[in-house]
């Protein structure tokens, strides 16, 4: 396994930036922790306590509400969607990243999958209840943002619910960081794109203060 280091990390991701190969880096991440999920950097290693919060809010047990996680990563989210009932799909463009979830929870109901956001099956058109976005928008550049996000609220049934996760950053501050915290005019994205906005947190890490994120829950009211 391959020490973290933050320079070359940096430098790797705007290579293939520069190279209009924006994802092309993932899966190398998950790769080099050679099959053990505790060795990815950025892995957490439990649900995002927010979104724990409003699962615990919003159960969907017996209701057979389908429920999709974004660039899963090693699976903690996934994991409790499912566990409040929703039939959970997760998903990653990078295979180690599905080899790992599938090692890690051997048990499981959630189906992961190894799938594109910007070339996701048909049949995910519109096809969930609950869309789950945790640190994908802020690690890609320019128009990719735009792209995820307007793919994001794709897969967002009538009535369905979407919730966003991340570093969050002042207008004209930080715009050449790597990851790219999203400022508010780019999150309120999600409401030009036809969602209505039912909350709104921006909050500091208790683990890092010095890194503030977003919390948001959208609705597709149609």
């Amino acid at each position: 396994m391959k020490e973290f280091d933050p320079v070359k990390y940096r430098e790797m991701v705007r290579d293939y930036q520069e190279r209009d190969d924006p994802t092309g880096w993932f899966d190398g991440i998950y790769s080099s922790a050679e099959g053990d999920h505790n060795a990815v950097f950025w892995a957490d290693l439990a649900p995002n306590p927010y979104l724990v919060d409003w699962l615990e809010e919003h159960p969907a047990i017996g209701s057979k509400k389908k429920a999709i996680a974004i660039g899963c990563g090693v699976g903690d989210d996934a994991e409790a969607m499912a566990t409040y009932g929703y039939e959970v799909t997760a998903f990653d463009i990078a295979s180690s990243a599905i080899a790992l979830c599938q090692n890690r929870y051997k048990d499981t109901n959630v189906d992961y999958l190894v799938a594109d956001l910007f070339n996701y099956p048909e049949e995910w058109f519109l096809g969930f209840d609950l869309v789950y976005e945790c640190n994908t928008i802020q690690v890609l550049p320019g128009k990719y943002r735009i792209q995820a996000r307007d793919a994001m609220v794709s897969l967002l049934a009538g009535q369905g619910d979407l919730l966003v996760s991340c570093r969050s950053r002042l207008t004209g501050e930080q715009e050449d960081d790597i990851p790219l915290p999203l400022d508010r005019q780019e999150i309120d994205g999600f409401i030009r794109a036809g969602l209505t906005e039912k909350s709104f947190l921006a909050y500091d890490d208790d683990q890092d203060p010095s890194v503030p994120h977003y919390w948001s829950w959208y609705k597709r009211e149609s």
